[in-house]
């Protein structure tokens, strides 16, 4: 059986997939246009954010039965309609929970202690220590809207610095196991953002949890509020976020995903004073990639074997 290789993935998982005894394909940044053509060859394909697989490419891949992405998002792959052809989808959730918990604690210190800010005035030559007036973790309340992999690796790290944790999640048994970690649960996002100090934003992007942080709810929140988003761009409305920041509605933000990346919104670019933005660095360790490179080569192997 062949598989295809469309993004770039760890030579450890290329000889996990070899010696299962599968035909191996790498073409790394095929494009859309190449793919069409190609996809109707293989058995398998693995991808990471990069490649698209939308409903034209899927209605050429007459023998694809698996499609693996070596990450957590499934927003670049037509759900819908590899279901109505029976091509099973498998991703790494487990895989950079560690890498983007501990991005996400980094980013709640930067903004707390106003590092990124005081950083660059420094090499500036300038010396504001009075200005850059923070607080501490200890004791304050972070919301994780969404508990799964990443959710529970934010909150194991936040109760080390003495951080209270509540959560939101829809999925019953997440939130029994919030409950049984000792953590305060909300039966609804508005009730958690109003009683948090902090937001740090962990589901999916769906039609469903578009928006999910929009005006009405950052009007809901203290303005010392800090928002952390290193899920999907399309769960803020970034130009309610913007006014926001601006008009020191909250107290601050942190987004390393957008809703069109490379980042294309130049307003985000000139809010400095109370907002933070990295390019999508969430996974972007040596582990974390090399860990979901090789899970993925292992679950496609698994399924097709």
């Amino acid at each position: 059986m062949k598989i295809l290789i469309s993004d770039k993935l760890q030579e450890q998982a290329i000889k996990i997939l070899e010696d299962n005894g599968f035909e191996v394909i790498k073409k790394y940044g095929i494009i859309s246009s190449d793919l069409k053509k190609e996809i109707k060859d293989y058995d398998g394909i693995i991808i990471r954010s990069r490649t698209k697989l939308r409903n034209d490419i899927l209605e050429k891949a007459k023998k694809l039965k698996v499609i693996g992405r070596a990450g957590v998002g499934l927003d670049n792959i037509d759900l819908k309609k590899a279901r109505e052809l029976n091509i099973k989808v498998l991703n790494t959730p487990e895989a950079p929970a560690i890498s983007v918990a501990e991005l996400v604690i980094g980013l709640i210190i930067s903004l707390a202690r106003h590092l990124s800010k005081a950083d660059e005035t420094m090499h500036c030559g300038e010396w504001h220590k009075s200005e850059y007036m923070g607080y501490t973790l200890n004791g304050k309340k972070i919301g994780l809207i969404g508990f799964g992999h990443i959710g529970q690796a934010v909150a194991k790290r936040c109760k080390v610095f003495g951080m209270k944790i509540g959560v939101f999640d829809i999925i019953p048994s997440i939130i029994e196991k919030a409950r049984e970690l000792g953590y305060v649960t909300y039966s609804s996002i508005d009730e958690l953002i109003k009683d948090a100090q902090i937001i740090s934003l962990h589901i999916p992007a769906t039609p469903q949890t578009e928006n999910t942080i929009n005006e009405r709810r950052l009007n809901l929140m203290n303005e010392k509020t800090i928002i952390i988003n290193t899920a999907r761009g399309s769960l803020i409305d970034e130009g309610a976020l913007i006014k926001a920041l601006k008009n020191n509605i909250i107290g601050g933000a942190a987004l390393d995903v957008y809703w069109k990346e490379p980042l294309e919104n130049k307003e985000l670019y000139s809010i400095k004073n109370n907002l933070i933005i990295l390019p999508h660095l969430g996974s972007q360790t040596q582990e974390t990639q090399i860990q979901a490179s090789v899970m993925i080569a292992e679950k496609i192997s698994d399924f097709l074997k």
